[in-house]
């Protein structure tokens, strides 16, 4: 799942009268299936269940009704919501049935299910504009642009409209541009009637669950609740000796302003100022939220820096609040008690455990969301990308117990220059190394994992003494033991709190803030400009 999977749903929940859940005829309903019906529940939809790839086997489809009956019962609001339509399809055939004994033709049985049992919209045609904001966009030419059902009335091309927000105080501003969507597309429009959904622009600074309303009368919408952020990290500007060598280099101001830009459509951030003019501290749902930001800004060729990812924790009297969730996994069971023991390291409570019969284990654990950071890493690595992971928010909680760590002592780099065989040989005598032969450093780079708690400043530059014995340079390259290549959801793991990560386009380096190791020895400043 997105990490901010959970807000996509909410805000796709607002603007539906019903939905299609599609179930897994062999594998059943899983973690996210829970999740994403829960939430259509809540807000009182019928949902028509698919029951997919039916071409697969027809022999387990009487376990897996059995098992959305269990799902239905547990997560209903009323009566009326247990008693739901079944259609089985197979999407890479193309087709459509009732019953399993019916003939397999096209897709229209599951479009005459959608007609029969979706409600029509309960729209008000007449009364005066009611449009709540869903989502968002940003284009190039046309500015922001405001996504979402008008509820009540109707709009017109160049209408003058308000905008109501969160603080209740009306906006004025002029409908632009008008679109509707068919397909994938949006289609230019003048107008669009009450039931249908509308992309608004002209209206800057609406956010999600904001009101577009008309000027007579206008009235809020109930506002969809967003997430709140349980992870932060600082970004900043690259202060790195190698800065501009694989990318381009931004100021704090291009920094800035781009991620104010990204706050124009990815709704669950947040961007504050810190007490240095150069960073700011950027706060999402998740680790893996904030990793595909880094990724989508690396991709466009920015250079920066990031700090450690931590959790989002409040003080209220003389106790300390922390972000708890509730995470669904599914992995093979051959490899149940090493993620067990990595997540009992992490104060993880093991909430329940289901065997389906077919060598995977379903676990559910309620865990603090300091706990989460770097576990999808390890994870995927426990199991060889085998495993499924799934989160929910549940509420903050009062913080008990640290996390055991695994993380030993840096080797950081003591000059600045190319790394050598030789000096990468000496190195793996205690510890792992980070990088090949003929890799640049520089000073306060850290080169590698040390096998003891201490960090350690190493010379991974020092070429081997000349003697008169000659000795094959392949000879080194043999005895060297292949470098460890972090991905960046791995380095984010890795690094200590007075370390931080380069993010360039090519590569992703380790450093320590303060780069001179005298420096850093005597304590220093709090930070040390490179």
């Amino acid at each position: 799942g997105h990490a901010d999977f959970s807000g996509e749903v909410e805000r796709i929940v607002n603007m539906a009268d019903g939905c299609l859940l599609v179930v897994d005829a062999i594998d059943g309903p899983m973690p996210q299936t829970r999740y994403v019906l829960k939430i259509a529940m809540q807000h009182g939809l019928r949902p028509v269940v698919i029951i997919n790839k039916i071409d697969r086997s027809t022999l387990e489809i009487e376990t897996t009704i059995d098992a959305i009956n269990d799902l239905f019962l547990d997560l209903a609001t009323d009566a009326e919501q247990l008693d739901f339509p079944i259609v089985y399809t197979s999407a890479k055939d193309g087709y459509a049935i009732i019953n399993l004994r019916d003939k397999q033709a096209d897709m229209t049985p599951l479009f005459e299910a959608i007609i029969e049992h979706i409600p029509p919209p309960k729209v008000d045609l007449e009364g005066n504009l009611q449009i709540l904001v869903a989502a968002l966009d940003y284009d190039q030419h046309l500015g922001q642009i405001a996504i979402g059902r008008v509820f009540r009335g109707n709009i017109s091309k160049g209408q003058p409209l308000i905008l109501i927000g969160e603080n209740e105080m009306p906006v004025s501003f002029r409908a632009e541009h008008l679109f509707t969507f068919k397909d994938l597309s949006r289609f230019p429009v003048n107008q669009v009637e009450a039931g249908d959904i509308v992309a608004v622009t002209g209206c800057k600074g609406a956010t999600i669950g904001d009101t577009i309303a008309a000027l007579e009368n206008p009235e809020p919408l109930e506002r969809i609740s967003i997430e709140k952020p349980t992870v932060k990290m600082n970004f900043g500007v690259n202060t790195s000796p190698f800065s501009g060598r694989d990318g381009k280099p931004v100021t704090s101001r291009v920094l800035w302003d781009r991620l104010q830009r990204e706050l124009q459509t990815n709704v669950s951030l947040k961007v504050d100022h810190t007490e240095f003019a150069d960073e700011f501290t950027v706060s999402g749902r998740g680790e893996l939220h904030l990793s595909v930001l880094i990724e989508n800004l690396r991709r466009e060729g920015i250079e920066f820096q990031v700090s450690k990812p931590e959790a989002i924790t409040k003080s209220e009297g003389n106790q300390i609040f922390e972000p708890y969730e509730r995470i669904h996994i599914d992995i093979p069971d051959e490899y149940l008690g090493s993620v067990a023991e990595e997540l009992a390291s992490r104060l993880a409570i093991l909430e329940d455990m289901q065997n389906n019969g077919l060598g995977r284990m379903k676990l559910s654990y309620q865990i603090p969301t300091r706990g989460l950071i770097g576990f999808r890493s390890f994870l995927l690595k426990a199991t060889r990308g085998s495993a499924v992971l799934n989160s929910e928010l549940l509420e903050s909680r009062v913080m008990k117990g640290m996390i055991k760590s695994t993380r030993f002592g840096a080797m950081v780099a003591s000059e600045t220059g190319t790394a050598v065989a030789n000096g990468i040989k000496n190195l793996q005598e205690r510890g792992q190394t980070f990088v090949p032969p003929n890799t640049p450093v520089y000073q306060g780079m850290v080169v590698g994992m040390h096998n003891r708690d201490q960090n350690l400043d190493v010379n991974i530059c020092k070429e081997k003494k000349q003697t008169n014995m000659r000795a094959a340079a392949a000879d080194v390259f043999e005895r060297l033991e292949p470098p460890i290549i972090f991905s960046l959801d791995e380095s984010l793991e890795f690094i200590a709190d007075d370390e931080i990560a380069e993010i360039t386009p090519n590569s992703i380096r380790l450093r320590k803030r303060i780069l001179n190791p005298s420096e850093r020895h005597r304590g220093g400043r709090t930070r040390i400009k490179s």
